[in-house]
């Protein structure tokens, strides 16, 4: 099992992250570019979307405006992107995702990552990504997880050019409390993390100084 903090604070982009445990899930999104970077997430009725800090500065939507989380009856969806919206359409997280691929943004090709935790504790994780110029569309199908253990999966594995995408299976790792993480992230290129701990949910957005 992994040191979650110490994994986080070693590596200065991991790009977009899903953390599930058993009590608790959380999504962060990191940024380089100005347009990235110029983000917060909000709460909405079923979930979260994230918004341009400052619109006058948005240059380009289509790929950092989304609703991360939203609800399906008593499932929860998380991803960073789009397929939130195309999960909840088709009831059914494995048809939605095949309908799917990774992001049309040469020459990261950056993976779409997608989690969803059910009321009786187990979840699904998946990564969408470009592999010999192909998608391949992982899913790994959990019955739960241990108090204090959980299961990570994020768009990168580091900083690069281009951004490597995420290898291997998702990593089990320990689960902090969301401050911890939140502070673990690197300073300049944290944007927005989402916490949900037993229900309750709280943000975290660098530029309304949290």
């Amino acid at each position: 099992m992994s040191d979650f903090l110490s994994f986080l604070k070693s590596n200065p982009y991991p790009g977009r992250g899903i953390a599930v445990g058993k009590d608790r899930v959380y999504y962060f999104i990191m940024g380089r570019s100005e347009n990235s970077r110029n983000r917060i997430f909000s709460a909405t009725e079923d979930g979260i979307r994230t918004e341009a800090f400052d619109a006058s500065r948005l240059t380009d939507p289509s790929l950092i405006i989304y609703h991360p989380v939203r609800k399906m009856g008593d499932e929860l969806i998380v991803t960073n992107g789009d397929q939130t919206d195309t999960i909840r359409e088709y009831g059914d997280f494995r048809a939605a995702l095949a309908t799917r691929e990774y992001e049309p943004d040469e020459p990261n090709w950056t993976p779409r990552i997608s989690a969803l935790l059910r009321a009786d504790g187990s979840f699904s994780l998946s990564i969408l990504k470009r592999v010999d110029g192909r998608c391949l569309r992982c899913f790994y199908d959990y019955e739960g997880c241990d108090e204090g253990k959980g299961y990570f999966i994020s768009t990168y594995q580091g900083d690069g050019s281009p951004l490597p995408s995420f290898q291997g299976e998702p990593m089990i790792i320990d689960m902090p409390e969301p401050e911890d993480v939140w502070a673990a992230l690197n300073p300049d290129n944290k944007v927005s993390l989402y916490a949900n701990v037993r229900g309750e949910v709280k943000l975290f957005n660098k530029h309304l100084g949290d």
